[in-house]
């Protein structure tokens, strides 16, 4: 089978290629206000996050403990493991009749090089009303396995769409 040409997005000014992000992933502090919306609930909000950035993906966001509404949060038996930032916890979000199956995750035991992000909630753009950077509604990344934010100064292709898992 024919290997698919990857054609990378050339980013416009004020932009960023997520080809050219690292592999390993490197988490950084992000001054951008974030906020996750849903079912009428403020469930998330910072201007102390951390973003994940890899490679044919767009960020993903991390929210420090203390400014998530952890009441919100339950936990779930799903466990996934990545093999550079460790094993993820996930919860679902319960607001009132409505719920959120496995749609934010942690990493309580991190490897040393992503400690910074140790018990930071991270939230599936998917299964929110609203995830929100700068107050720009973020798109989730394709596929739905992938956490990735997309917002517009973020371009790819990125990876999670169909026939992509080659990539």
């Amino acid at each position: 089978m024919p290997s698919r040409r990857i054609v990378r997005i050339a980013p416009g000014p004020g932009q960023e290629s997520v080809w050219d992000y690292p592999r390993p992933p490197r988490a950084e502090q992000t001054p951008r206000r974030l906020e996750v919306i849903f079912a009428g609930e403020v469930i998330a909000q910072t201007v102390r996050g951390w973003r994940v950035i890899e490679t044919s993906a767009s960020p993903v966001y991390y929210f420090p403990p203390g400014d998530v509404r952890a009441d919100l949060l339950r936990p779930v038996a799903r466990r996934t493991h990545c093999e550079f930032k460790g094993t993820a916890h996930y919860f679902d979000v319960v607001v009132g009749a409505r719920a959120a199956d496995a749609a934010a995750w942690v990493y309580p035991v991190p490897s040393a090089r992503y400690a910074p992000i140790c018990d930071h909630v991270a939230f599936y753009p998917h299964a929110m009303d609203a995830c929100l950077v700068d107050g720009e509604r973020a798109r989730p990344q394709p596929g739905g396995f992938y956490g990735g934010w997309v917002t517009d100064d973020v371009v790819g292709p990125f990876k999670g769409g169909p026939g992509t898992q080659a990539w």
